[in-house]
Order: structure tokens, then sequence, then C-alpha cells
């Protein structure tokens, strides 16, 4: 079993994000709190704490508050622009996955090597898995490499691919996915990173390992709005289906 497999144990993990809304740091920790309650209480598999909304000390004070809780899903974190900070958190919270968005084809060949070397080795002793994206929604090309070698050099330096079209809450290609499968070979799970829907999760899961959402489970489907309990429980209702379908 992989790495992402031992971690989460259901088929098709579905995370959702906390993008830390909120007019100032306590009402940011109110909010993330009340919002990882319904969507763990939904059955939602993950909670990705991130800066969206807040910053990196946002982040730093939403974990201490969750990772204090028994809220039955698992706990990640995505410090953006910000790797550094997200791994040096992963050291001090309990948590069991980090979410970088770009692991491969975002830098020039000359600045490649020494990005994949730092990435090593702030892994070195960080337990939590590594889902990293590759030609990332809102990331630069500049590897000068076929998608196809951009897509292999990601999956080299993590557990699980995040694959998403070119906008937050866009419905992902699954052209592109079939082709990071085709390029890993089966070898590393491939999670939709965006624009998942009660509308295309069947679909959509029938093709990957697993989603992270955010915009949908909001009470507008917009990246701006609140979680809505209705929203989570009905595209878990439809992951379920997907889930049963494999």
């Amino acid at each position: 079993m992989s790495r992402f497999g031992e971690t989460f144990t259901t088929p098709k993990p579905i995370l959702g994000m906390l993008h830390l809304s909120g007019d100032g740091p306590a009402a940011k920790c109110a909010q993330a709190e009340e919002e990882a309650r319904i969507m763990a209480g939904e059955g939602v598999d993950g909670l990705v704490v991130e800066n969206y909304f807040g910053d990196a000390d946002d982040v730093e004070r939403v974990l201490e508050r969750l990772c204090t809780l028994d809220l039955g899903a698992r706990i990640g974190v995505n410090v953006l622009r910000d790797d550094a900070r997200a791994f040096a958190l992963a050291r001090r919270f309990p948590v069991s996955f980090i979410q970088v968005d770009s692991v491969a084809g975002h830098l020039p060949p000359e600045s490649d090597a020494s990005f994949a070397a730092d990435l090593a080795g702030r892994r070195t002793g960080v337990p939590a898995l590594l889902l990293g994206g590759v030609r990332f929604k809102y990331q630069p090309v500049l590897s000068g490499r076929s998608e196809e070698d951009d897509v292999r050099l990601g999956a080299a330096r993590c557990d699980g691919l995040v694959v998403t079209s070119d906008a937050t809450g866009q419905p992902t290609d699954m052209d592109k996915v079939a082709r990071f499968r085709a390029a890993t070979g089966g070898t590393v799970p491939l999670l939709i990173g965006a624009g998942l829907t009660e509308a295309n999760a069947v679909e959509q899961l029938a093709h990957a390992d697993g989603a992270v959402v955010g915009s949908w489970f909001k009470h507008d489907h917009k990246d701006t709005g609140r979680v809505e309990a209705g929203h989570v429980a009905r595209l878990m209702r439809v992951v379920r289906t997907a889930r049963s379908a494999t």
C-alpha cells in the first residue's frame, strides 16, 4: 500500500479547504473551526488549512486550535508562497499532509535543481505526506521540458499529484488527468484540485484518486463564501456513490 493509502484509508478521499476568511485573527480562527466541524461532521476526510484570505500566522493559529480537537478528519497545511513555513509547521503540529501548489515545471532549469534539493531537505524528518501540483492553476510553466517530463519529475518529488485546469472553481480537464496518469503509469495518486461539484463528481472521481474541494462547499459556490453544511452533505452523498462504483 502507498503512503497515501495508509494515510487515507477511505477510497477517493475528499480534502476540504479552510480559506481562513474572517475579520481579524480571532474571527478567522472561529470561522475555521466552525467550517472544520461542518466538513468533518459530513464525512470529509481531510482539512487543508491555507492562507488564502489570511497569512501564515493565521495558519499557525488555526492549526494550534484544530489539532486540539478530535474531528475525525486528517489535518493538512498549505502556506501559499512560503513552502518553508509549511514544512516548519508540519514539524511543530501533527499534520498528516502538506500541499504545495507546484513541485515541478514552474522554474527555469537553472533554478530547478536547487529547488529540488531544498524540497528534499525540508522533507527530511517530516512524516507528513506531500501533495504537489504540476502545471497547477496560476503557476507559470518555465521548465522548458515537456508536460510528460514535468509530471514524471513532480511525481518523483511527492506522494500525490494535485491536478487542476487554469483557475479556481474551473472544472479540471479530464484529458489532463488522463495525460498525468499515462505519464506516471499509475504509480502516484492523482487528486482533482479544482472544480469538483455534485454534477461532475462521479465522472471525475472515476478517473482520479480523490479531490480537494473549496468553492463548492461555500454557500454561494464561490471562494469568498462561508461553508454550508447542506452543500457539503450533498456532495459527500455523491462521493459515496462514486466510491461504491469502484
